[in-house]
């Protein structure tokens, strides 16, 4: 209890600041799901920076330190159906350039995949 090594993120301080700063992310990511779909779609502000928060989290959970909080995996599931759902609606209305589409859907469908996976092997753990 306290502390348990020499890195700094080995304590409950320590976890305690990575568990605020996930859940921040997290809570953002909750708020533009819920939110108006118009805000999701690929040239709005939460369809730009959800993908970030999610790389964000991920990048964070990859370290597996105490703290770091990701969502349950069907809460991933259906972000990425929601997500990818506006957006494939959407991104033909931006007219982009040839090859865009399919880079950016591969990079899209990557980083939710990456986040269902991490979220399926935390909650599983136990």
């Amino acid at each position: 209890m306290g502390t348990w090594g020499s890195g700094n993120f080995d304590s409950d301080t320590a976890a305690d600041h990575l568990s605020e700063i996930t859940g921040r992310l997290l809570s953002g990511i909750e708020e533009a799901m819920a939110g108006d779909p118009v805000g999701l779609e690929p040239d709005d502000y939460w369809g730009v920076t959800v993908p970030c928060d999610i790389e964000l989290l991920c990048l964070i959970a990859d370290q597996g330190h105490v703290g770091a909080a990701l969502p349950e995996p069907a809460v991933a599931e259906a972000w990425k159906k929601t997500f990818m759902d506006v957006w494939e609606r959407t991104i033909d209305e931006l007219e982009p350039e040839d090859g865009y589409k399919e880079a950016r859907r591969a990079e899209l469908n990557r980083t939710f995949d990456r986040l269902v996976g991490l979220a399926r092997e935390r909650h599983t753990e136990g």
